[in-house]
């Protein structure tokens, strides 16, 4: 239905609240009385910046169907998350763009797809090729961004959300990082072993993020001058960080929240098609990656990982045992930050999508049952 109306416990506050929509927008969210035994908890959806695949679909095919696409957007949906970026990896160049031309055409050919998907991520192809800063992705088909394809770029999303990721050590990456910006493309940084100088110039020329700190890089660091201190140490960035106590350790994940605060973290899963699917072998891209009961995906024989299966509702609550919080505290970064971060109308108030969860808890750290609401309509 996209007209409704509910009333639950506030997430945040724990107060009860009514929310009201009407042709799937928000139209009224007041206080309320508490009926009898008012078990759920209302909180806006989950938006994740960063999925290259999800239940066993890889975005990253030439061949993907608008099928394979609404079936990793449905299982997103049912795990949290009704907004999301689909992200495409280093690849040769022009496979890079038709891939990223198709899923245009398959969004703007489906409604569903058009309400889930806020816009593109690309991920590479400039980013660093040293060992261990490139990650699973390709070295040999790393390269310096051009005015050329950074104007390729834009034509090719359209007027869409556009997040590029990229390294600014590279040739000519801080004039890219600058025409991007003039071109309403959003610029992190990621991938890279830029000195701290750098990092700060990469800031001044309108980059705003960092992606996925703490993964792509090697596993020895300088203990005095790494990437890490560098990123924490620059003023300006907006950190992701992939919140499944795999990628970034319980430690160094409390001490970045102390380190930048929480209004300049987002959470997101880098996920792969093995997220939300059962263990196996999966691909990205060109690379087949082996995931195994514990949930960690590398490339068979290799230690380095290669994206995670993380779903966003599990997201939520493994940040919130690494901070030794309770869950509604880490609900945000996996929702109104990142949607903040990319300028998406998102939340629980008047005038936005009617994107919504209503949780109910087993205790203070397992789901009883998580129903979820996008455009004021409950997926199943």
């Amino acid at each position: 239905m996209s007209d409704g109306e509910i009333c639950a416990r506030h997430y945040a506050s724990g107060q009860p609240v009514r929310l009201g929509w009407r042709q799937g927008i928000i139209t009224e969210f007041a206080a309320a009385s508490p009926p009898p035994e008012l078990e759920d908890w209302l909180a806006p959806s989950l938006v994740d910046l960063q999925v290259n695949g999800f239940a066993g679909v890889d975005f990253q095919q030439d061949n993907l169907t608008g099928e394979q696409l609404l079936v990793a957007t449905r299982a997103l949906r049912a795990a949290g998350c009704t907004r999301f970026l689909p992200t495409l990896i280093t690849d040769e160049w022009p496979k890079l763009v038709q891939r990223l031309k198709r899923l245009g055409r398959l969004r703007a050919a489906n409604q569903e797809l058009r309400q889930a998907i806020a816009g593109w991520h690309v991920e590479g192809p400039f980013l660093s090729a040293e060992p261990g800063y490139h990650g699973a992705h390709n070295p040999a088909l790393m390269s310096d961004p051009t005015p050329e394809r950074i104007r390729e770029l834009r034509a090719v999303a359209d007027a869409e959300r556009l997040l590029l990721t990229l390294a600014p050590e590279r040739k000519g990456a801080l004039e890219a990082i600058a025409l991007a910006g003039s071109q309403g493309i959003q610029v992190s940084l990621g991938h890279s072993n830029a000195s701290s100088e750098m990092l700060r110039q990469a800031v001044k020329a309108g980059a705003t993020g960092f992606t996925h700190l703490g993964n792509a890089c090697p596993q020895l660091l300088d203990r005095q001058d790494n990437i890490l201190w560098r990123a924490l140490d620059t003023p300006g960035l907006t950190v992701s960080l992939i919140p499944d106590a795999i990628h970034v350790s319980p430690p160094l994940f409390r001490l970045v929240h102390r380190a930048l605060g929480s209004e300049a973290i987002y959470y997101t899963t880098d996920a792969m098609a093995a997220a939300g699917a059962p263990p196996g072998r999966y691909t990205i891209g060109a690379l087949e990656a082996e995931v195994g009961a514990d949930q960690i995906v590398r490339q068979p024989g290799k230690s380095n990982y290669a994206g995670s299966a993380l779903r966003p509702i599990d997201g939520v609550f493994r940040a919130a045992e690494m901070l030794n919080g309770r869950w509604f505290g880490a609900w945000d970064r996996f929702s109104i930050r990142p949607a903040r971060f990319i300028g998406l109308d998102h939340g629980l108030a008047v005038g936005c999508p009617a994107d919504f969860c209503l949780v109910q808890m087993e205790d203070a750290v397992r789901v009883k049952s998580l129903r979820v609401f996008s455009r004021g309509q409950e997926a199943f």
